[in-house]
C-alpha cells in the first residue's frame, strides 16, 4: 500500500504488541500480519517527514479491563512484560512518539486519544489529516478513529494494515467508521 502522505499528516500505530499476536494473550488469529503493511507505512512516512506515533496498551497488573476484575478482557499487556512489547518485527522510526493507554488501573481507554495528551501533540505540530493502522479493528483501532474524526482530523484507515478479532463486530466497526467520516483506504 503506497499512502499518499501530504505534509500536515500523521501515521497512528495502534497496539501492534505481542498480547495481540498469534502466541499473545489476547491474540488476534491473523494480527502478525499487519507488521510488513505497517512497516511500508512507516517507512514512507519517514521518508515524507511525518511523525508517527505509536499507541500501546500498558496495563498495571489487575487492571479494571481484566477478567479477574469483572472486565471483559483476559490478562494481556501488562506494563514491562513480553506481552506489551512491540512485536518484534515492528520497525519504528527512531523518533517515533510513543502513547501509552490504559497505565491507572482504574481507567481503561481503547483511543490514542483518550487522556493521553496526543491532542496536544498534533496540534503542537499542526496535522489535518491522520492515518490510522493496527490492532484490533472493532476496539482500539476504531475508537482512535472515531476520536481522530471527532478532533476535526481528517482520517484514513489503511484495512489491510489492521485485523479484527470478530467478523461481525467488525462489519459493524466499518459501518460506525464510514458513518463518522473516515475514509477506507
Amino acid at each position: 500500500m503506497k499512502a499518499t502522505f501530504e505534509q500536515n499528516d500523521a501515521l497512528i500505530i495502534v497496539d501492534v504488541q505481542n498480547d495481540f499476536c498469534p502466541g499473545g494473550k489476547l491474540a488476534l488469529d491473523e494480527g502478525d500480519e499487519v507488521v510488513p503493511v505497517i512497516n511500508a507505512l512507516s517507512a514512507q512516512a519517514q521518508e515524507a517527514g511525518i511523525p508517527v506515533f505509536v499507541s500501546r496498551d500498558w496495563h498495571p497488573r489487575h487492571h479494571v479491563s481484566f477478567d479477574e476484575r469483572g472486565g471483559p478482557w483476559p490478562e494481556h499487556c501488562v506494563q514491562d512484560t513480553k506481552g506489551a512489547e512491540f512485536h518484534p518485527d515492528l520497525i519504528l522510526p527512531e523518533n517515533a512518539r510513543l502513547v501509552s493507554k490504559g497505565a491507572r488501573f482504574d481507567i481503561d481507554q481503547y483511543s490514542a486519544f483518550d487522556k493521553t495528551g496526543l491532542v496536544s501533540e498534533l496540534v503542537h505540530l499542526n496535522i489535518k489529516r491522520v492515518w490510522v493502522v493496527g490492532l484490533a479493528l472493532e476496539v482500539c483501532v476504531k475508537a482512535t478513529a472515531l476520536d481522530a474524526t471527532k478532533n476535526d482530523y481528517e482520517t484514513f484507515l489503511v484495512e489491510e494494515g489492521t485485523r479484527f478479532i470478530d467478523r461481525a463486530d467488525a462489519e459493524k466497526a466499518r459501518e460506525e467508521l464510514r458513518e463518522a467520516g473516515v475514509i477506507f483506504k
